[in-house]
């Protein structure tokens, strides 16, 4: 695998500017950690979009890869991405339900990077009915995201990302509007193969309710490590999840794992097990393989293409596919 690392010179007082930007991680995280109980509105935001993440058991956050479409989990990573890269995504989920995605990353300086993005899962046409169910015409239902984020390298091992979204939700003759925002960190060993992330995803609130009850915010905190190793063509991956969410009550649940196999520089392979997902998933005590994830990818000159696989309901599986080009 071709290690990404960017050598950059120290700035001459990073320190003033990571600490207020930890300072604001936690304070938000603090602020979200205690509101979390009960039901969320935009869990289309928790559908994955890498691919690579994807193949890894759906919620990567550590991986190191010039892969744009990793915006969508850690805005921090976006510093490994090639300039002006354009990113294009395609994912089949439940029934007729099909997800758009893409991405654009540009370099601003030495240490900066712009990343842009939107995402539309629609569900496709459905039947309108009255209250005694007598069928009066169709209409259509959709999510939108529409996301801009900026990534910096505060040293030559640690990034920080933020990024803010507008999320539009239409649902016939319902709309809904909120605004979020994703902080991230990543801190990066490239002779030792250790990446180290965090993420808080998802802080904000809705602007205009689909009804007369605003909706929570699916608000994620996450940690995340991944580990290459130099003999080998392996790199493994464990991302803890979700940890404001007390619900969950075995710690397994919390926790995803990924292996990467890299036959050759261009190429690798992914497998993910998510034992939360499988839990959720399970019928006569059987998950039906749900939790189980699978990818692949190649990579050719400017053009990079992952491909992965997995069962997000036992009555339906998922593809997501992805191209990229750096121009």
């Amino acid at each position: 695998m071709n290690k990404i690392h960017f050598s950059y010179n120290m700035l001459h007082s990073p320190n003033k500017v990571l600490k207020t930007y930890l300072v604001t991680t936690l304070m938000a995280c603090s602020l979200l950690a205690n509101a979390q109980e009960g039901s969320t509105g935009y869990q289309f935001l928790e559908i994955p979009t890498s691919a690579h993440a994807a193949a890894l058991g759906g919620n990567n956050i550590s991986i190191i890869e010039d892969d744009a479409s990793l915006l969508f989990t850690n805005p921090a990573l976006t510093v490994n991405t090639s300039d002006k890269t354009l990113n294009l995504n395609y994912a089949s989920y439940i029934s007729s339900t099909n997800k758009l995605s893409a991405s654009f990353v540009k370099h601003m300086g030495e240490r900066g990077t712009w990343a842009f993005g939107a995402q539309l899962l629609n569900y496709g046409d459905m039947i309108e009915t009255d209250a005694d169910f007598n069928t009066t015409g169709e209409f259509s239902a959709k999510d939108i995201d529409i996301q801009a984020g900026y990534a910096y390298m505060f040293t030559d091992y640690l990034s920080g990302g933020v990024q803010g979204k507008v999320l539009l939700s239409n649902y016939g003759e319902f709309n809904s509007t909120a605004i979020a925002v994703d902080l991230g960190l990543n801190y990066y060993l490239p002779e030792r193969g250790w990446s180290f992330s965090i993420v808080a995803q998802n802080l904000g609130g809705q602007i205009d309710a689909l009804y007369e009850t605003h909706e929570k915010m699916p608000f994620n905190l996450a940690l995340g490590v991944s580990k290459d190793f130099e003999n080998a063509p392996i790199r493994l991956s464990i991302t803890f999840d979700k940890l404001t969410d007390w619900n969950v009550k075995k710690p397994i649940h919390h926790l995803t794992f990924g292996a990467d196999i890299f036959p050759s520089s261009t190429t690798w392979v992914a497998i993910g097990i998510n034992p939360r997902r499988s839990n959720e998933m399970k019928i006569q005590d059987s998950s039906h393989w749900a939790g189980v994830s699978l990818g692949a990818g190649l990579s050719l000159k400017k053009i990079k293409i992952g491909l992965a696989y997995g069962k997000y309901h036992v009555a339906a599986s998922s593809l997501l596919i992805n191209a990229s080009y750096a121009f």
